[in-house]
């Protein structure tokens, strides 16, 4: 078994805060910190990248000694991303894996073949090659790591982010138009298979790993995900209530803590419908890239935590602070990411928790 710096006693712990922040019992935020020791990182950020006569084994040994090296402070939990491309269940349902590991490593989807709208349909397909491999890794790190580690859910991705895969985005844009009936029945057959593979890694993930996880680090004791619809950063909110809003709904009524990846300033005008889904746990708020960090919107922030949702954010340690100073700490989820070199020790760490910690009861205080 591999030795990770995390001890039974340590997921307890987690587990006890983390049930509490989800039922708004937690009057502070949680933190995630994880400081790996310089050293070796594996070959490739997507799985995908690896061959397939690679074996599952081989693949996971470059995982283990970077586990093995980082320390995880606060909220943080060892924790592990099978990534495959931001929404590789267009590839289980047969759009091509474009996996590129030289020059610039990336991932996409594509389909070679351009079936007319109303002749295309997506069943589930236990032998694709994709989803054979995602579960093979999957419950090849379940197996080595066992309830020492949170083993992610691959990212699935979001119904219209899927079929844009497929159809290609101008031409689906296009569809919303011409055929939207069609995109209707396609986007709910999407949602349908999304269920159905979401099942089957939570058969291989929950029994063994404590709970559930995701492409970002959150964790639930229950079925948790990171809901996302890129795509809809280019509609409007008519055609997001319309093509997106069930999906959503669906999704978020399957599982027991279901998030949202608002992901730049042209989802804003989604908000007022995401915060209508009444089991939509939270929102993580991506500004984007060009824009102000992500504690430089309090407004927006604020209109998330007033619709009753929580809020995962990825800051910097001078915005983790702006936050809790601004708008507390209670109903986040701060994922810190220091500037290379600003937190070189553990007495770094703590004392910057400190500092954040006492910022926090401050403004608790004056209220």
């Amino acid at each position: 078994m591999p030795q990770l710096r995390f001890t039974p006693d340590d997921w307890e712990r987690i587990e006890k805060d983390y049930i509490a922040w989800w039922g708004g019992e937690l009057d502070r935020p949680l933190v995630y910190m994880g400081i790996t020791d310089p050293g070796p990182k594996p070959p490739y950020g997507f799985m995908s990248n690896y061959p397939f006569d690679m074996s599952i084994d081989a693949i996971i040994d470059q995982y283990e000694a970077v586990l093995e090296r980082t320390s995880f402070y606060a909220d943080g939990f060892p924790w592990l991303w099978v990534n495959f491309g931001p929404g590789i269940a267009a590839g289980f349902m047969g759009a091509k894996v474009n996996s590129v590991a030289e020059p610039g490593e990336t991932v996409w989807f594509s389909s070679d073949e351009k079936t007319p709208i109303h002749e295309l349909k997506f069943s589930y397909d236990p032998h694709n090659i994709w989803w054979k491999r995602v579960k093979a890794i999957t419950a090849g790190l379940v197996n080595r790591f066992g309830a020492t580690l949170a083993v992610s859910h691959t990212d699935l991705g979001g119904n219209l982010d899927i079929l844009a895969s497929i159809r290609d985005t101008q031409v689906l844009l296009t569809d919303l138009l011409d055929t939207p009936q069609e995109v209707t029945r396609l986007v709910e057959s999407i949602t349908k298979l999304w269920v159905q593979y979401y099942a089957e890694l939570d058969e291989i993930i929950r029994p063994t790993c404590r709970g559930t996880s995701c492409w970002t680090p959150i964790w639930s004791t229950g079925k948790t995900y990171m809901l996302q619809s890129d795509f809809s950063y280019m509609i409007s909110p008519a055609m997001f209530e319309k093509f997106v809003l069930p999906d959503l709904t669906a999704c978020c009524d399957y599982l027991d803590h279901g998030f949202y990846h608002l992901d730049g300033k042209n989802q804003i005008p989604h908000l007022d419908a995401l915060l209508s889904i009444k089991r939509l746990r939270g929102i993580q708020w991506v500004p984007g890239d060009g824009q102000p960090s992500p504690d430089k919107w309090p407004a927006l922030l604020k209109r998330i935590l007033d619709g009753g949702k929580l809020c995962q954010l990825f800051v910097s340690l001078k915005g983790a602070l702006n936050i809790v100073r601004t708008l507390g700490g209670k109903g986040f989820l701060l994922v810190i990411q220091p500037d290379e070199g600003e937190l070189t020790s553990s007495e770094q760490v703590e004392a910057f928790l400190d500092t954040l910690n006492k910022e926090d009861i401050s403004r608790s205080a004056k209220q």
